[in-house]
Protein backbone atom coordinates (compact mmCIF):
# COMPACT_ATOMS: atom_id res chain seq x y z
CA UNK A 1 0.00 0.00 0.00
CA UNK A 2 1.34 3.58 -0.63
CA UNK A 3 2.27 6.25 1.99
CA UNK A 4 -0.28 8.48 0.47
CA UNK A 5 -3.38 5.88 0.92
CA UNK A 6 -2.32 5.11 4.65
CA UNK A 7 -2.65 8.73 5.32
CA UNK A 8 -5.99 8.79 3.59
CA UNK A 9 -7.13 5.93 5.97
CA UNK A 10 -6.23 7.77 9.30
CA UNK A 11 -9.45 8.59 11.18
CA UNK A 12 -9.88 11.55 14.43
CA UNK A 13 -11.16 10.79 17.38
CA UNK A 14 -11.91 12.85 20.52
CA UNK A 15 -9.57 12.40 23.58
CA UNK A 16 -11.77 11.96 26.21
CA UNK A 17 -11.95 9.32 29.48
CA UNK A 18 -12.56 6.52 26.94
CA UNK A 19 -9.60 7.36 24.59
CA UNK A 20 -7.40 8.17 27.51
CA UNK A 21 -5.74 5.01 27.50
CA UNK A 22 -4.67 5.89 23.86
CA UNK A 23 -3.50 9.43 23.92
CA UNK A 24 -1.39 7.94 27.00
CA UNK A 25 0.20 5.47 24.76
CA UNK A 26 1.10 8.18 21.68
CA UNK A 27 2.59 10.70 24.26
CA UNK A 28 4.75 7.84 26.02
CA UNK A 29 6.04 6.17 22.48
CA UNK A 30 9.44 6.84 21.24
CA UNK A 31 9.93 10.18 20.91
CA UNK A 32 6.38 11.15 21.84
CA UNK A 33 5.85 14.53 24.43
CA UNK A 34 6.28 12.54 27.83
CA UNK A 35 8.07 15.87 29.14
CA UNK A 36 4.82 18.01 28.23
CA UNK A 37 1.43 16.63 27.99
CA UNK A 38 0.22 19.25 25.72
CA UNK A 39 0.23 21.03 29.09
CA UNK A 40 2.74 24.14 28.68
CA UNK A 41 -0.32 26.17 27.11
CA UNK A 42 -2.70 24.79 29.59
CA UNK A 43 -1.06 25.27 32.82
CA UNK A 44 -2.78 27.29 35.24
CA UNK A 45 -0.61 29.24 37.61
CA UNK A 46 -0.05 26.74 40.30
CA UNK A 47 0.25 23.97 38.01
CA UNK A 48 3.23 25.90 35.62
CA UNK A 49 5.41 25.33 39.32
CA UNK A 50 5.53 21.68 38.37
CA UNK A 51 7.13 21.29 35.47
CA UNK A 52 7.99 17.45 35.56
CA UNK A 53 6.17 14.93 33.18
CA UNK A 54 4.43 13.16 35.71
CA UNK A 55 3.10 16.42 37.02
CA UNK A 56 2.25 17.47 33.74
CA UNK A 57 0.77 14.15 33.00
CA UNK A 58 -1.82 14.04 36.26
CA UNK A 59 -2.99 17.48 35.20
CA UNK A 60 -4.13 16.82 31.63
CA UNK A 61 -5.26 13.61 33.11
CA UNK A 62 -7.88 15.36 35.43
CA UNK A 63 -9.14 17.85 32.59
CA UNK A 64 -9.76 14.12 30.73
CA UNK A 65 -11.44 12.87 33.39
CA UNK A 66 -13.43 16.05 33.74
CA UNK A 67 -14.84 15.95 30.45
CA UNK A 68 -12.75 19.08 29.41
CA UNK A 69 -11.89 19.07 25.60
CA UNK A 70 -8.13 19.02 25.12
CA UNK A 71 -7.82 17.83 21.02
CA UNK A 72 -7.85 14.95 18.59
CA UNK A 73 -5.97 11.61 18.23
CA UNK A 74 -5.68 10.30 14.53
CA UNK A 75 -5.77 6.66 14.25
CA UNK A 76 -3.85 4.22 11.64
CA UNK A 77 -5.75 1.06 11.90
CA UNK A 78 -6.92 1.48 15.42
CA UNK A 79 -3.10 2.42 16.56
CA UNK A 80 -2.80 6.09 17.63
CA UNK A 81 -0.68 7.64 15.36
CA UNK A 82 -1.02 11.96 15.68
CA UNK A 83 -2.27 13.83 18.17
CA UNK A 84 -3.49 17.82 17.76
CA UNK A 85 -4.63 20.00 20.51
CA UNK A 86 -7.77 21.81 19.55
CA UNK A 87 -9.77 23.27 21.98
CA UNK A 88 -11.76 26.33 23.01
CA UNK A 89 -8.88 29.45 23.77
CA UNK A 90 -10.28 29.52 27.05
CA UNK A 91 -9.45 26.78 27.93
CA UNK A 92 -5.54 27.27 27.62
CA UNK A 93 -3.85 30.16 29.72
CA UNK A 94 -3.75 33.37 27.10
CA UNK A 95 -2.03 32.32 24.17
CA UNK A 96 -2.35 35.43 22.36
CA UNK A 97 -2.36 38.74 24.83
CA UNK A 98 -5.02 41.14 22.59
CA UNK A 99 -7.42 41.99 25.03
CA UNK A 100 -9.90 40.10 23.01
CA UNK A 101 -12.86 37.84 23.40
CA UNK A 102 -12.63 33.97 23.89
CA UNK A 103 -15.98 33.33 22.73
CA UNK A 104 -16.46 30.96 19.87
CA UNK A 105 -12.73 31.10 19.34
CA UNK A 106 -10.93 28.07 19.19
CA UNK A 107 -7.35 27.06 19.53
CA UNK A 108 -4.88 24.85 17.37
CA UNK A 109 -1.97 24.56 19.72
CA UNK A 110 -0.15 21.53 19.36
CA UNK A 111 1.05 18.88 17.09
CA UNK A 112 2.73 15.63 17.23
CA UNK A 113 2.73 12.91 14.29
CA UNK A 114 4.53 9.60 14.80
CA UNK A 115 7.92 10.06 13.22
CA UNK A 116 7.16 7.24 10.33
CA UNK A 117 4.21 9.43 9.45
CA UNK A 118 5.95 12.70 9.31
CA UNK A 119 6.65 14.36 6.12
CA UNK A 120 3.74 12.77 4.59
CA UNK A 121 0.90 15.52 4.71
CA UNK A 122 -0.74 14.17 7.34
CA UNK A 123 -0.70 18.00 9.27
CA UNK A 124 -3.05 19.14 6.45
CA UNK A 125 -5.20 16.11 7.81
CA UNK A 126 -5.21 17.08 10.72
CA UNK A 127 -6.00 20.49 10.89
CA UNK A 128 -8.92 19.68 8.35
CA UNK A 129 -10.42 17.62 11.20
CA UNK A 130 -9.31 20.22 14.03
CA UNK A 131 -11.60 23.00 11.95
CA UNK A 132 -14.65 20.51 11.59
CA UNK A 133 -14.22 18.83 15.00
CA UNK A 134 -14.56 23.13 16.40
CA UNK A 135 -17.05 23.99 14.13
CA UNK A 136 -19.76 21.04 15.33
CA UNK A 137 -18.74 22.28 18.57
CA UNK A 138 -20.18 26.10 18.06
CA UNK A 139 -16.96 27.63 16.86
CA UNK A 140 -16.63 30.50 15.04
CA UNK A 141 -13.60 31.64 14.76
CA UNK A 142 -10.41 28.43 14.14
CA UNK A 143 -7.03 30.14 15.60
CA UNK A 144 -3.50 29.17 15.33
CA UNK A 145 -0.12 30.14 16.52
CA UNK A 146 2.21 29.05 13.37
CA UNK A 147 5.63 29.84 13.03
CA UNK A 148 8.29 30.55 10.09
CA UNK A 149 9.76 27.16 8.69
CA UNK A 150 13.31 28.07 9.76
CA UNK A 151 12.34 28.83 13.69
CA UNK A 152 14.65 27.42 16.48
CA UNK A 153 11.46 26.64 18.62
CA UNK A 154 7.55 26.43 18.54
CA UNK A 155 7.63 24.09 15.47
CA UNK A 156 5.15 21.62 17.58
CA UNK A 157 2.96 24.86 16.61
CA UNK A 158 2.71 23.94 12.51
CA UNK A 159 3.86 26.14 10.06
CA UNK A 160 2.66 29.59 8.32
CA UNK A 161 2.86 28.06 5.01
CA UNK A 162 0.61 25.11 6.17
CA UNK A 163 -1.59 27.25 8.05
CA UNK A 164 -2.39 29.51 5.08
CA UNK A 165 -3.01 26.79 2.72
CA UNK A 166 -5.52 25.59 4.43
CA UNK A 167 -6.93 29.06 3.89
CA UNK A 168 -6.29 30.69 7.61
CA UNK A 169 -4.99 34.38 7.45
CA UNK A 170 -2.46 35.95 9.60
CA UNK A 171 -4.10 38.33 12.42
CA UNK A 172 -1.14 39.32 14.15
CA UNK A 173 2.23 38.09 16.46
CA UNK A 174 2.64 36.51 19.62
CA UNK A 175 5.84 37.48 20.92
CA UNK A 176 8.44 37.13 18.36
CA UNK A 177 8.73 34.17 17.04
CA UNK A 178 4.68 32.96 16.79
CA UNK A 179 2.24 34.35 14.20
CA UNK A 180 -0.93 34.10 15.17
CA UNK A 181 -3.43 32.97 11.86
CA UNK A 182 -7.85 32.55 11.74
CA UNK A 183 -9.92 31.13 9.69
CA UNK A 184 -13.55 31.74 10.30
CA UNK A 185 -15.76 29.01 10.25
CA UNK A 186 -19.44 30.41 11.19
Amino acid sequence: MTEAAEIDRIVFREVTADTWPDFERLFECRGGPKACWCMVWRAMPEEAKHTDGASRKAAIAKRIAAGTTVGLLGYLDEEPVAWCSVAPRSTYRRLVDDGSSDEGVWSIACFFVARRLRGQGITQRIIAAAIDFAKSRGASIVEAYPVDPESPSYRFMGFVPTFEAAGFREVGRAGIRRHVFQLQVA
